[in-house]
C-alpha cells in the first residue's frame, strides 16, 4: 500500500506544477482554486494511506504483505469482513440520495422528503442484524 500513497503524492505535486503554469498563464482564480482543492485532496489521501500503512506495519511486526517483495499471494489470504449477501438496504439507500438530488433540481419539498428517506433507511442498513429475521 505504500506504493498508493506515493501515488498521490506524486498527483498533488503533478496537480502543483499544473497549478502554477495555469496561474501565470491564464490569472483565472477559479481554476487555480479547483486545482489548489486538487492538490490538497491528493495530499490529504496520500497522508491518509502513509498513515495507515504505518500503523498497520507496527501492528504486523513488519511490511504488509502486499508491500513485502519476497511475499506470496497466500499469504494476504483471509477473511476480508462481512457482506450482506440478501440486503435491499442499499437500494432504497440509493433511492432516497437520488430523491435528494432530484429535490435540488425540482423543488425543496423533495430535498426535505428524501433526507428523511435517507436518514431512514441509513438506520434500517445500520440496524439490519440487529431485530427480524436475519438478527443474530
Amino acid at each position: 500500500m505504500r506504493v498508493q500513497a506515493f501515488m498521490f503524492y506524486g498527483c498533488a505535486v503533478f496537480f502543483l506544477a499544473t497549478d502554477i503554469v495555469y496561474w501565470l498563464w491564464s490569472g483565472d482564480w477559479t481554476g487555480t482554486t479547483a486545482l489548489a482543492l486538487a492538490i490538497g485532496l491528493a495530499g490529504l489521501i496520500g497522508f491518509y494511506i502513509h498513515f495507515t500503512v504505518r500503523r498497520l506495519e507496527r501492528a504486523n511486526n513488519g511490511p504488509l504483505y502486499e508491500d513485502d517483495p519476497e511475499g506470496d499471494i497466500a499469504d494476504a489470504a483471509g477473511e476480508l469482513g462481512f457482506f450482506s449477501p440478501h440486503s435491499w438496504w442499499p437500494l432504497y439507500l440509493a433511492m432516497s440520495a437520488a430523491c435528494v438530488a432530484l429535490g435540488v433540481v425540482f423543488g425543496w419539498w423533495l430535498v426535505i422528503l428524501g433526507a428523511s428517506a435517507c436518514i431512514m433507511t441509513t438506520i434500517g442498513l445500520v440496524f439490519e442484524y440487529y431485530r427480524g429475521h436475519f438478527a443474530h
